[in-house]
C-alpha cells in the first residue's frame, strides 16, 4: 500500500503547479483522499479533501485558486494550484482514510483521511 506524490517545484508568485498523488495497493475508488501541507515551524494544515462522490472540501485559504480533482481509472488524485502565494510554500502531501482488508484486498473502511496514512510528500517553494 502506498502513496506517492510528484509535481512540487520551485515557481514565481503567480505561477502555478500541479500534484499528482499515486495510489497502489488498495481499491483507490473507495476512499476519501486528501492532501496536507506544513511549512516549517507552522502546524499542519488541511489543504482540500475529495470524497468517493468527488466531492470538495477547500480550506478558506486556498479556497478559489486550488482545485481537487480524482480519476478513479489511474488510482491518481490531483491538486491544481493556481495564483500561488509566497505563504503557500510547504511540504505538500497527500493522505487516505484507514483501510480494512475484505474479499481478498484492501478497501477503505469509511471515516475521513488521516495524516497518518500519507505518502512522502512533494515541496512546493514560491518566491515573490
Amino acid at each position: 500500500v502506498q502513496l506517492v506524490e510528484s509535481g512540487g517545484g520551485s515557481v514565481q508568485a503567480g505561477g502555478s503547479l500541479k500534484l499528482s498523488c499515486a495510489a497502489s495497493g488498495y481499491i483507490f475508488g473507495t476512499c476519501e483522499m486528501a492532501w496536507y501541507r506544513q511549512a516549517p515551524g507552522k502546524k499542519r494544515e488541511l489543504v482540500s479533501s475529495i470524497s468517493v462522490e468527488e466531492v470538495p472540501t477547500y480550506a478558506g485559504s486556498v479556497k478559489g485558486r486550488f482545485t481537487i480533482s480524482r480519476d478513479n481509472g489511474k488510482d491518481t488524485m490531483y491538486l491544481q494550484m493556481n495564483s500561488l502565494k509566497t505563504e503557500d510554500t510547504a511540504l505538500y502531501y497527500c493522505a487516505r482514510a484507514q483501510l480494512q482488508y475484505s474479499g481478498g484486498t484492501f478497501v477503505c473502511r469509511g471515516g475521513r483521511p488521516d495524516p497518518k496514512y500519507r505518502g512522502q510528500g512533494t515541496q512546493v517553494t514560491v518566491s515573490s
